[in-house]
């Protein structure tokens, strides 16, 4: 069964651009061979933290929105686990009204860039 879902994560912000970059790239390296279809990312740059994560108070956030089964899930958690760049990250079911939500909002960003 496919679910679409959201994952954020955020990296530390000792990064070069570069770096960034790559790393952005090997979770979609990592997304593609697990089978997932990516719907949208995003990269939301270098932002403050609401509070310090390993004396760090800023970070790279950047998001994938996916269609991919469960089991993808755990594998594709595994990797961030294992990736000391990665401070954090969440992924998150989107439900019917969450997918609806995101296609309104993408749409609505596409007509003002047209």
């Amino acid at each position: 069964m496919v679910n679409q879902y959201e994952t954020v994560f955020i990296a530390t912000p000792v990064l070069s651009e570069a770096q960034m970059k790559e790393a952005v790239e090997k979770y979609r390296g990592y997304l593609n061979e697990l089978g997932a279809e990516i719907v949208q990312e995003e990269s939301w740059g270098l932002r403050k933290l609401a509070y310090p994560i390993q004396k760090k108070s800023t970070g790279f956030y950047h998001i994938f929105e996916y269609k991919a089964d469960p089991e993808s899930i755990r594998t594709l958690e595994t990797y961030f686990r294992r990736d000391e760049r990665i401070l954090r990250f969440l992924t998150m079911k989107m439900d019917k009204y969450a997918v609806a939500y995101a296609d309104k909002k993408r749409s609505r960003t596409e007509n003002k860039e047209n």
